[in-house]
C-alpha cells in the first residue's frame, strides 16, 4: 500500500490469490468435475468442493499460489496488458492524454536495451550525495529529501491521513518502519526458515552493493552494517498482533513534546523538511519506537548511518534497473517465496503501469471492461445484504437493544462504492516520457508525495478509491464507514449475472457481507458510524462479544499448514470475523430469494449446497511451501482451505445442508458453534 492510501482499511484477502478466467462465463458455475466426491464434506469440505481442481491446478512456475482469486487477476493483467500495448503503439494519441500518458509510461518501462544500456548510471548521482554526508544533521536532511522525492523511506514511516478521532480532519502521522525482511521476526528467531531468509538477505545486500563499484570484502562489511541496523530497529518495533488494536497506535501529541521524547529528532525543524508546514499537533502509532529511534541516532557511527541510506536507494532501485540487478531482486524474493521463474516483463510492467498511474490506465479499463448492468445488479445486492445484516443484528440473542441500536445506525451509515471513482485522478503536473523509465517512477514517487501532503487542511475527500479498477478485491474503511468493490472483483466466480442467485451470494454476496462485518470485527466495532474511533458498546454487550472472539481465535489458532505451522488466531482475527459474518448475512440474504426458498436442483446440488459450494470454490487455490510459511507471519487472512472450512462450521445450515453429522472429522456441536452477527 502507498503511504498516500496508508489510511486504515481491512481488505478481503484477494491481495494473495488470482483463475485462469476465460472471457466467456463456464455453463457450469458449480462443476462436479472440479470436486472430489469421493470425500465427505463433513470431514474435508475443502476437499470435497474442490479436490480436483486443486489437483489439476499446480502453481504456475511464475506463480507464488494459484486459486480462484489468482486466475482471475491473470485474467485481469491479460486484459491491462492489452489496454497498455494498444496506447503504447498508438502514436497519434494527443499529448497529455489519457492514452499518450498510459502508452508512454509503458513503453519506458519495456524499452529494455535502454535499461540494460544504463546499468546503475540512473542512481550514481544519488549514491554519490549519500557520500558526501559529513554529520547526523546530514544524514537526517537526506533521509527527508529520499521521502519526499519518491527515491526511498528510510528509518519510519510517515504519511498524512485522517485523524481517526476527528474523521474530517487530515493529520501528519508517523508509523514504525525502517527494515527490509516482511515481518520482525526474520530478524529475531532463529529457526531455520529465518536463519536462511538471512542469509539470502546477506547474500542481496552484497551482490547490489558489489554491483555498484565496492569490492567484495567492502560490499560484505556494508551488508553486515545494514543488517545490525535493521536488527535493531526490529527490536523497537511493535508486533503486528499488538498493531491491530486502534487505540494502542492512536497517540496524539504537540509536535514540540514529542520532539522532547526524541532530541535527535526535532519534529519542530523536520516537518518543514518533509513539506509539512504550520503543523502543531502529529500522531504516533508507536512512540517506543521512535525513542529507540532517537537512541540509535546517538549510538551508531554517521558513516553506518550513510551505508543504511545508500541501502534504501539501492533496494528500492534494483528492480527498476539492469539485469544483473533485477536478477538479485529475483534470487532474494526466490528465496522468500519459492517461486521457479520470474514473472514475465510486460505482466510485472503492466501491474506496475496499474499501480503507478492507476486512474488513468482505469478509465481505459472501465471504458473496455466494465459493464454498467454489472453496477445495477450490485447496488441491488448490496441494498438486499444490508436488509439482511439488519435482521441478523436485530436478531442477536446477546446484545442489548441499546447497542443493536448503534449497530444499525452505523450499518445503515455504511457508504458502498462500486467499480471505479465518480471523480477521476488527473495527475497533473506529472511528467511522464517514453524515453526515462526510472524518472517516470521518480516522477511519480515525488507527485504523489506532494499530492498526498497538500491535502492538510482541505476537506477530507470521500470520493477516492483506495484501490485501483483492475483490482480483484475489495475493502471496508472504518474510518470513511465505506465498503469498496473495484470493477476487477465484479467478475466469477464472484459475480456473473448469468448465474443463479445461489452461486452470487455465495461469491459476491459474501464479499459484500465479509466488507460489511469488518464494520464490526474486533477492531472495525470500536468505530462509529461516522468512523471515529469511539466506543458505542454497552460494558456487558463488550465482555460478550470478546468472548465470542477469543473462541474464533482458538478455533483458528488449532489450524496448521506445512503439518505444524499454527495459524494465528489474533492476527487473522478481523479477516475471519468478516468471513463468519459475512457468510452469514450473504445466507440470510439468500433466504429472501426465490430460489433460496426453493429445493430445485441445478447440477444434482440443492440451492443450500450450491450456495455453499460457490464460497467454497472461491478459496480454492495452491500454494508454495515458502510462501504459506511467510504468509502465517505476514498476512492477516487464513490461508484459503480455512477460510473454507472457518465459517461453515458453525453455520446450522451447512451441517443440514450437507448432511454433517457427530463423528464427520468437521462437526461442532450445535452449542459450540459461534454465532457473532
Amino acid at each position: 500500500m502507498t503511504t498516500k492510501l496508508k489510511s486504515y482499511f481491512a481488505a478481503l484477502g484477494i491481495l494473495a490469490a488470482s483463475y485462469s478466467a476465460n472471457a466467456q462465463a463456464p455453463t457450469k458455475f458449480i462443476d462436479p468435475a472440479n470436486m472430489d466426491l469421493t470425500v465427505k464434506p463433513g470431514d474435508d469440505f475443502y476437499q470435497y468442493a474442490s479436490g480436483t481442481w486443486i489437483k489439476n491446478n499446480p502453481v504456475p512456475a511464475k506463480e507464488t499460489r494459484w486459486g480462484s482469486f489468482n486466475a482471475l487477476r491473470d485474467f485481469n493483467i491479460n486484459a491491462v496488458k492489452g489496454l497498455v500495448e494498444d496506447a503504447a503503439a498508438d502514436k497519434s494519441a494527443p499529448a497529455g492524454s489519457v492514452k499518450r500518458r498510459v502508452g508512454d509510461f509503458y513503453a519506458a518501462a519495456m524499452d529494455s536495451i535502454t535499461i540494460e544500456k544504463l546499468g546503475y548510471t540512473p542512481i550514481k548521482a544519488d549514491l554519490e550525495k549519500i557520500k558526501q554526508i559529513r554529520d547526523l544533521q546530514g544524514i537526517l536532511d537526506h533521509a527527508a529529501y529520499l521521502r519526499t522525492t519518491g527515491l526511498a523511506s528510510p528509518m519510519f514511516s510517515f504519511y498524512i491521513g485522517q485523524d481517526r478521532k476527528n474523521v474530517n480532519k487530515y493529520m501528519p502521522q508517523l508509523g514504525q518502519g525502517g527494515t527490509s525482511l516482511p515481518d520482525r521476526d526474520y530478524y529475531l528467531k532463529d529457526d531455520s526458515r529465518s536463519v536462511k531468509i538471512r542469509e539470502a538477505y546477506d547474500k542481496y545486500m552484497t551482490t547490489l552493493f558489489t554491483l555498484t563499484g565496492y569490492s567484495p570484502a567492502e560490499a560484505k562489511k556494508k551488508a553486515a552494517t545494514v543488517m545490525a541496523i535493521e536488527k535493531q530497529l526490529a527490536e523497537a518495533q511493535m508486533p503486528r498482533v499488538e498493531m491491530r488494536d486502534p487505540h494502542k497506535t492512536y497517540n496524539k501529541f504537540t509536535v514540540a513534546d514529542f520532539s522532547k521524547s526524541t532530541p535527535q529528532l526535532n519534529w519542530v525543524t523536520m516537518l518543514p523538511k518533509f513539506k509539512v508546514n504550520g503543523q502543531d499537533t502529529i500522531l504516533v502509532s508507536t512512540p517506543k519506537f521512535f525513542v529507540s529511534l532517537d537512541g540509535l541516532l546517538k549510538t551508531i557511527p554517521v558513516a553506518d548511518w550513510k551505508t543504511y541510506l545508500e541501502w534504501n536507494v539501492l533496494k528500492s532501485s534494483a528492480s527498476n534497473l539492469s539485469s544483473p540487478f533485477v536478477n538479485a531482486s529475483f534470487a532474494f524474493t526466490q528465496a522468500q517465496t519459492g517461486q521457479k521463474v520470474q514473472t514475465p516483463r510486460w505482466q510485472r510492467m503492466s501491474q506496475l503501469t496499474d499501480g503507478t498511474v492507476g486512474e488513468l490506465l482505469g478509465q481505459l479499463y472501465v471504458a473496455q471492461y466494465f459493464k454498467p448492468d454489472a453496477k445495477v445488479r450490485m447496488t441491488e445486492l448490496i441494498a438486499n445484504l444490508r436488509k439482511a445484516f439488519e435482521i441478523r443484528i436485530n436478531n442477536l440473542d446477546w446484545m442489548s437493544d441499546v447497542t443493536k441500536g448503534k449497530a444499525l445506525e452505523k450499518l445503515n451509515a455504511f457508504v458502498p462504492k462500486i467499480g471505479y471513482p465518480d471523480k477521476w485522478k488527473d495527475y497533473e503536473g506529472l511528467t511522464i516520457t517514453r524515453t526515462t523509465y526510472l524518472q517516470n517512477l521518480r516522477n511519480a514517487g515525488a507527485w504523489g508525495y506532494n499530492e498526498m501532503v497538500t491535502q492538510l487542511g482541505k476537506p477530507v475527500d470521500r470520493t477516492r478509491f483506495g484501490m485501483t479498477p483492475p483490482t480483484v478485491n475489495a475493502y471496508y474503511s472504518p474510518t470513511m464507514n465505506e465498503i469498496v468493490f473495484p470493477a476487477g472483483i465484479l467478475q466469477f466466480p464472484f459475480f456473473d449475472p448469468n448465474a443463479d442467485d445461489a452461486v452470487n451470494y455465495g461469491g459476491i454476496g459474501a464479499v459484500i457481507g465479509h466488507e460489511m462485518s469488518h464494520g464490526f470485527d474486533d477492531s472495525g466495532s470500536q468505530y462509529d458510524k461516522d468512523g471515529n474511533l469511539r466506543n458505542w458498546w454497552t460494558a456487558e454487550d463488550k465482555v460478550k462479544f470478546e468472548a465470542k472472539t477469543k473462541a474464533l481465535g482458538e478455533q483458528f489458532d488449532a489450524y496448521t499448514v506445512l503439518d505444524t505451522i499454527h495459524v494465528i488466531g489474533k492476527l487473522t482475527m478481523g479477516e475471519n470475523i468478516g468471513d463468519l459474518g459475512g457468510l452469514n448475512a450473504a445466507y440470510t440474504a439468500f433466504k429472501l430469494t426465490k430460489q433460496g426458498q426453493s429445493e430445485d436442483k441445478i447440477d444434482g446440488f440443492t440451492p443450500d449446497q450450491r450456495f455453499f459450494l460457490s464460497w467454497a470454490q472461491v478459496w480454492r487455490g495452491n500454494v508454495l511451501d515458502e510462501t504459506a510459511a511467510q504468509l502465517i507471519k505476514t498476512d492477516p487472512h487464513s490461508p484459503g482451505p480455512f477460510r473454507t472450512i472457518g465459517a461453515p462450521v458453525n453455520m446450522d445450515a451447512w451441517y443440514k445442508a450437507f448432511d454433517v453429522k457427530p463423528g464427520d472429522k468437521l462437526y461442532k456441536k450445535p452449542e459450540d458453534r459461534i454465532r457473532m452477527w
